[in-house]
């Protein structure tokens, strides 16, 4: 069918996350070494995480407290890269879920579950093992009767599916405690959103099928961020990412100018 569902062979039917994990080790070589990701994503024992509904109240002072420690940054610089590094790796497998197989780990705020113990990412994340997956009529999860497997309708309401978990219920509200702790507008924030949307597509172009322009457009479109970036012809042909906003990483006390960058 695709490359990504090749690599997942016959695991496909049986395990929902199969496409999302087969994409992971394409672009990182593993699924079960990456630093910010649980061991292919799923998180069978519980202990010691927490869900990432609790960003929102008792732990975002730890979140911005350690990237104010890890980039020695002032305080909104440190909001704005702590919200750049958490939205990449939280949206990544929803992102590869849906250009690799049309398949949407749906990572609300309470399925999403996070910890602070490995010093290598600014957070762990993770998935509760009851985490839905959001399918369309023609997957082969939609026959099995699968308790976490919801089948929608079409691609539009699959988009709906992933705007409703990763943003309305997770990404939105901690937005919106950030911008209440720190001087920081929302343009901004949202620019690293989608940056990082169309950075995990563009870096695992070569294991998804389909057109990667097509699926970045898609994607940023549903969440009404489509704007704030553009694609360009990079190095040796490939689509390269231009922001609009900046993520302050210039500020830093070692200034640091990204690819991209729109302050270039």
């Amino acid at each position: 069918m695709t490359s990504t569902l090749e690599l997942a062979g016959s695991r496909l039917a049986d395990q929902p996350l199969a496409p999302v994990t087969a994409t992971l080790r394409a672009m990182f070589g593993t699924s079960t070494e990456i630093p910010g990701l649980a061991p292919d994503l799923v998180v069978p024992d519980l202990a010691g995480w927490t869900p990432a509904a609790r960003l929102t109240d008792v732990h975002l002072d730890t979140l911005l407290g350690n990237a104010t420690r890890r980039w020695n940054a002032q305080p909104h610089a440190a909001a704005a890269l702590a919200w750049k590094a958490y939205t990449y790796w939280l949206t990544l497998p929803a992102v590869l879920g849906w250009a690799s197989a049309r398949r949407v780990p749906l990572l609300t705020a309470t399925d999403a579950v996070m910890h602070f113990d490995d010093p290598r990412p600014l957070v762990t994340l993770g998935v509760r093992p009851a985490t839905t997956v959001a399918v369309l009529p023609g997957d082969p999860l939609a026959l099995t009767g699968h308790p976490h497997v919801r089948v929608v309708a079409d691609e539009d309401a699959l988009l709906a599916e992933f705007r409703r978990a990763v943003y309305d219920e997770h990404l939105g509200p901690l937005l919106d405690a950030i911008h209440g702790q720190v001087r920081l507008g929302k343009r901004t924030l949202l620019g690293s959103l989608a940056s990082g949307i169309a950075y995990g597509v563009l870096r695992s172009a070569d294991a998804l099928p389909g057109s990667s322009a097509e699926s970045i457009d898609r994607l940023l479109g549903v969440l009404g961020v489509r704007d704030l970036i553009e694609l360009y012809p990079g190095r040796h042909g490939k689509l390269d990412v231009r922001r609009k906003t900046c993520c302050l990483a210039f500020t830093l006390p070692k200034p640091k100018v990204c690819p991209g960058c729109c302050i270039k």
